[in-house]
C-alpha cells in the first residue's frame, strides 16, 4: 500500500470555500488503475490558516506515479490555478510506503 498526501495551508476564513472546491472537483481517480480511496482531511486551525490534507491510497508507488503521468491527472488539475485565492502557498506533497 502507498499513500500520497498533500498538505494545504488555507487562509483563515476560506475553509468552506476550499471544501466546496473539492466537493465540486472531478478527480477522475476512479479511472486510474491501482487507486483505492481518497479523503480530504481538515486539521488544526492556527492564527492565519487552517491545515488540510488530501489523502489518497494506492496499490503501489508505481500506481501513484502512473496517475501523475496520466491524462486523468491533467484533467483533474486543469483548474488548479484558478483557486489560488484560498491558499497561503503551494501544497506540500508527502509520500508514504506502508511497512506494516
Amino acid at each position: 500500500m502507498f499513500i500520497a498526501m498533500n498538505r494545504f495551508k488555507i487562509i483563515k476564513g476560506m475553509e468552506a470555500d476550499f471544501i466546496e472546491i473539492w466537493k465540486k472537483r472531478e478527480s477522475y481517480l476512479d479511472e486510474v488503475p491501482g487507486f483505492r480511496e481518497f479523503h480530504l482531511l481538515q486539521g488544526q486551525s492556527f492564527e492565519d490558516y487552517t491545515l488540510f490534507a488530501s489523502h489518497s491510497v494506492w496499490d503501489s508507488a508505481e500506481a501513484f506515479e502512473g496517475w501523475t503521468k496520466s491524462d486523468a491527472f491533467r484533467r483533474a488539475h486543469a483548474q488548479a490555478g484558478s483557486t489560488r485565492n484560498v491558499y497561503m502557498g503551494p501544497p506540500n506533497l508527502e509520500l508514504f510506503e506502508a511497512v506494516i
